[in-house]
This record gives C-alpha cells, structure tokens and sequence, in this order.
C-alpha cells in the first residue's frame, strides 16, 4: 500500500488537531462554566471538527469515524477514525501524555496510524509493509527475553471490571514490579513501539482508542491483539495487548489464563 496522499493528510489532520488545542492546554475556564464547557471538551470539539472537514474536502466518500461527532458512513470501504485527545484526564491534569489519534481502516482493519501529541510536537506514524516512524526516524521495539524482565504498563486499575483486574494482576505479577507504569493512555503504546516498555494491557477501549495504535506498535516489530490473541479490528471486544517482542505473546497469555488457578498452588 503506497498511501501517499493518506499520509499527507494524516499529517495536515494532525496539525490542524495542534491548531486547536495548544491553546488550551493548561487553560481553567471560568468555574460557573458548564460542564461541557472544560476546556477538554472544546478542544476535543474543535480539533476533530477541523480534522472531519479536511478529510470530507479530499477523500469525500471515505467513513469518519469520531469520537464527538459520530459515525458518517462512506462509499469506499475505507473509514478514518479520529480521537481528537485520548488522554483526557492527562490533558486536565496538564500532562503533555495525551495525544491525538489518526487511523485508517481498510475493510475494518488499521493500515494507517498517527500518534501525535500536540505540546511536546512528538508524532508516531505506521502504516502498514512501512517501518514505524517517529518524527521522522525509524523506531523499533526492544526485545524482551523473560517475561520477569519486561515493564509493564496500564492507564488505571479503575478502568478494569473485577474479573478483567484479576486477569491484568496475574500477568503483572509475572513482570518486573519496579517498572510497572500506571497512567499514559495510548501514550503508552508509543513509548512501546519506541523500545522504552515491553508490555500494555488494557480492557474497555473502543475503535477510536486502538485503531491507530496498532499499525505504529506492529511497523515497530511489536505485536497487538486482544485477550485471546486474536487481531484487532473494528469488532474487536476491547481488551488490547500491546507486545514489544512478539516472542513473549504465548508466555503472556498463558500467565493470563492461569489466573483462574491461582489458589491452588
């Protein structure tokens, strides 16, 4: 897939998110603001309204697909997928871990992928056959010999049901403790793809929140999927793994699945 002209957009899409909400970063609005006022909302509003213009102005019968605005349906089997901050708490909190997400879907999987924080001006691009790039460089994943060795990351115990916090404490408990991370959203998964974590596991995100993870994290010789080690698309259930070393995902799953088993050692 050569997706020049895609690419090309995703960049402009991505700037014009920048456009949008730099400015209200680390803004408080006045207290008597409603609560769809915060300065999240309208920059999430307003960056993936600029963003939904561009893409109907070159690519018109191509799906959107938007975490404010909805679904348009398209003609062309394509669909671009737009999380203008994913990070939200992050970005309230005056993080610079929030990022925009960029996906492409062709056929209801990710060939495309943008991970690009707006403060920091860090920007992951994959696209699938292409190596991953960060700014513009290649980046790789790192490789991880024993699952003990690896760090492991997740945005929050809160965003799990009990069963799924039961299985996310089974796989970390195998996993180097001194580096587990809590926090970073899809930060988290370019930290991965850049060789900086070996392992993201999370439950709960929809399309807008993987989409464009996966074509960065698997052009960086990483691996995702969900629980059952089955690839992401647009139907998946929500549950994501994120691998560095693709070598560790039946190690992975087998300490998730051993969950169940854990009081009779």
């Amino acid at each position: 897939m050569r997706l020049d002209a895609e690419i090309a957009l995703a960049a402009r899409l991505a700037e014009a998110a920048r456009t949008e909400i730099r400015p209200l970063f680390r803004t408080a609005l006045d207290s008597e603001a409603k609560s769809d006022a915060s300065p999240v909302t309208i920059a999430d509003r307003n960056a993936e309204a600029a963003m939904r213009k561009l893409i109907e102005a070159e690519f018109s019968a191509d799906g959107i697909h938007g975490e404010e605005y909805g679904v348009k349906e398209g003609k062309s089997g394509r669909v671009w997928v737009l999380d203008p901050i994913d990070g939200t708490t992050a970005f309230l909190a005056g993080r610079p871990i929030f990022a925009t997400l960029i996906a492409l879907l062709v056929d209801d999987f990710p060939v495309l992928g943008m991970i690009d924080q707006p403060i920091t001006g860090e920007r992951w691009l994959g696209v699938t056959g292409k190596p991953t790039t960060f700014n513009g460089e290649a980046v790789t994943t790192r490789s991880c010999r024993e699952l003990s060795q690896a760090a492991i990351a997740t945005t929050g115990p809160h965003y799990f049901s009990q069963a799924e916090g039961d299985v996310f404490m089974a796989l970390a408990a195998k996993t180097n403790h001194k580096r587990m991370v809590m926090g970073g959203d899809c930060y988290n998964y370019a930290c991965l793809a850049s060789g900086q974590l070996d392992i993201v596991c999370e439950a709960g995100l929809k399309l807008h929140d993987f989409a464009a993870l996966v074509p960065v994290v698997e052009g960086a010789g990483g691996l995702m999927c969900d629980w059952a080690g089955e690839p992401l698309h647009a139907g998946s259930d929500g549950t994501v793994l994120a691998l560095g070393d693709p070598a560790r995902l039946e190690d992975v799953l087998e300490a998730m699945a051993g969950h169940e088993g854990h009081d009779h050692h």
